[in-house]
């Protein structure tokens, strides 16, 4: 979660899942930033998308271009571990075009989110601004990568962290300890 001094206009109140860190840097998706262009109008050109009415979330300011895939179908990611329980990154093509074909079938219990872009960090530099208190640190889940309403992510997730660092209960009977 980016905090309130964080000022790069790229990540202003975004949630962004970390999908990979590690001696090499990180990568992440912002998860709270739906796009004007709909996933159907986007891949129009390669899948029949008409009833997917869901939009492209812009993922971060790495390779705009560039799109990558979350999904909750563990069958189609049997080697990859997921990045939080039931949360799956596309790793081929083939897992893209599956995930396409169960939406346009309208799946009951398919969820996923098409990206375009993400955010990177090279080495050490996550840490380095972590440290600097550019971010908040929270727990992933499912319901918030695929949350319904992704304008809500962020302040939710920012009253838990709230919560979290407070001293005193917000509801103290004694109003002394105030």
């Amino acid at each position: 979660m980016a905090s309130k001094q964080l000022r790069d206009p790229n990540f202003h109140k975004s949630a962004v899942l970390i999908v990979e860190h590690g001696s090499h840097g990180a990568m992440g998706l912002i998860i709270n930033r739906p796009s004007s262009v709909l996933v159907r109008h986007a891949l129009s050109e390669f899948f029949d998308l008409q009833s997917v009415k869901q939009p492209v979330y812009m993922g971060g300011p790495v390779e705009p271009r560039a799109l990558l895939i979350l999904h909750n179908l563990r069958e189609l990611s049997s080697t990859e571990r997921p990045i939080v329980p039931g949360v799956y990154i596309g790793n081929s093509e083939n897992a893209f075009k599956e995930v396409m074909q169960r939406a346009a079938n309208e799946e009951q219990d398919l969820s996923f989110r098409i990206f375009s872009g993400c955010a990177g960090w090279a080495p050490e530099q996550l840490e380095g601004e972590l440290a600097r208190g550019d971010w908040h640190t929270a727990p992933a889940c499912r319901e918030l990568v695929f949350h319904d309403d992704p304008y809500e992510v962020y302040d939710s997730v920012m009253q838990k962290v709230y919560e979290a660092h407070r001293l005193m209960p917000h509801n103290c009977r004694n109003p002394s300890w105030n």
